[in-house]
């Protein structure tokens, strides 16, 4: 009698479905990441005219953090995979809040890249983390759901942060502005560090739900021997294939979310005038996130093998991406936000593909650092077309015509060239028979 009254004791301290509330909080923590970076794209059209910054000047503070973020996931990632999820994301929330708060004593273009560096340093482990969180809570048939709900945190904390940081900024500055996702970080600390723990450890969860999930984990641990080192993971095909899915997306998406308030601004769009169709992208993305995890993990319940109920998404999201050329033939602000929302649903579909390809395709002990290669990867691809974009852009400007044409273009075509590698190099080869990676 004891014995039952203990476990009926334990059930009913349990969250059910404790799963789904560690989705929650790696979704706030993404949520939280992108407000803290949104900020300074948010001000940049007044921080230029404050500090006089051209479009150069603008794009080597954001390539500063790019660098660090770049780098940051790869060595995040193996950090990840050493000291464990739970200690390695309250190292980088602390590490990227306290930052936050200290980007309010800026005050030129040397400052602000420094503070923008070391911004990306910190912010660099959430993906990899959040990576190998869902690997450690999560069997298969759910990852993708799991990956959508942390990485649409991603659009919804673009889409929340005008509505928080322009108020901010008219009523009391930009200095207050860069304040708030400092504060919210840390508050964010709190509920991290009393919900998260591995699910083996967990005192909150219930027996059928730790059963069901260790099942998964077990399989994955017991197949593997040691841990891959860097130089094996990156002899194999299917890490170029999970890198490229990165490389070749993320800098479309970071270009839509640190430039298109002045690409509005440069088709004589105001931002107030303009607002609807700086969110509308974001929250067209959150659901692109949604449909592309639900819809993989629909099509592997009904049946069809793990690789291409992910790469049917790679393709729509290819696809889907184009839709941003058209926009180069238009200054209507519906159409662009229509369009931008289209291409950014698709674009979402496929990076939920990408963020759930390492937890298909490794093991729990190589997944942050597979996540942090692909993330270093999409950084190298950013700096680069950053790079590129504020030279272009300024070039183009001064000659009268207009600046971001050739720009669109190219973002459209790029995700399309990556959906062809993913589909050739993301297959099942030698080193899935040798048990290196998983088969899908």
């Amino acid at each position: 009698m004891a014995v039952e009254g203990q476990k009926n004791s334990a059930e009913s301290r349990s969250i059910p479905s404790l799963r789904w509330w560690i989705g929650g909080i790696l979704f706030a923590s993404t949520v939280i990441n992108y407000i803290d970076r949104q900020t300074l794209s948010i001000l940049a059209p007044y921080l230029k005219q404050d500090y006089h910054w051209t479009n150069v000047d603008y794009a080597n503070i954001a390539i500063a953090f790019r660098i660090a973020y770049s780098i940051g996931q790869t060595v995040c990632g193996r950090l990840m995979d050493r000291v464990g999820t739970r200690r390695g994301l309250t190292i980088s929330v602390t590490w990227y809040s306290i930052v936050s708060l200290m980007t309010s004593l800026a005050n030129g273009i040397s400052s602000f890249a420094l503070f923008r560096f070391l911004l990306g340093a910190g912010e660099s482990a959430n993906w990899p983390g959040a990576s190998k969180a869902v690997s450690e809570w999560f069997p298969k048939r759910e990852r993708g759901l799991a990956a959508a709900f942390y990485d649409s945190g991603s659009s919804v904390g673009g889409a929340v942060a005008p509505f928080l940081i322009l108020p901010v900024y008219f009523r009391w500055g930009w200095r207050v502005a860069f304040v708030i996702p400092g504060m919210l970080g840390f508050l964010w600390l709190i509920g991290w560090r009393w919900l998260y723990h591995v699910p083996q450890e967990h005192p909150r969860i219930s027996d059928a739900e730790r059963q069901m999930i260790l099942a998964e984990t077990q399989e994955i641990t017991i197949a593997g021997k040691s841990r891959l080192r860097w130089r094996d993971l990156l002899k194999l095909p299917q890490t170029w294939g999970t890198i490229i899915s990165k490389a070749l997306t993320d800098p479309v998406w970071f270009f839509v979310t640190d430039w298109f308030p002045i690409y509005l601004v440069a088709k004589g769009i105001s931002l107030k005038s303009g607002l609807l169709a700086v969110w509308v992208p974001f929250l067209a993305a959150d659901l692109g996130n949604f449909f592309g995890g639900g819809v993989s993990g629909y099509l592997i319940r009904r049946g069809w093998p793990l690789g291409a109920a992910r790469k049917a998404l790679v393709v729509f999201g290819g696809v889907g991406v184009l839709l941003l050329i058209p926009t180069i033939f238009t200054v209507n602000l519906y159409l662009i936000a229509l369009l931008f929302g289209l291409a950014t649903f698709s674009y979402a579909s496929f990076s939920t593909i990408a963020n759930v390809l390492p937890t298909d395709l490794y093991r729990s002990d190589s997944v942050a650092s597979v996540s942090g290669l692909s993330g270093t990867g999409a950084g190298i691809g950013t700096i680069i077309a950053f790079e590129l974009i504020g030279h272009l852009s300024d070039a183009r400007q001064a000659s009268g015509i207009h600046s971001f044409d050739p720009i669109v273009i190219v973002a459209g075509l790029i995700p399309f060239v990556g959906m062809i590698l993913v589909l050739l190099l993301v297959r099942n080869t030698r080193a899935t028979d040798q048990g290196l990676v998983r088969r899908i």
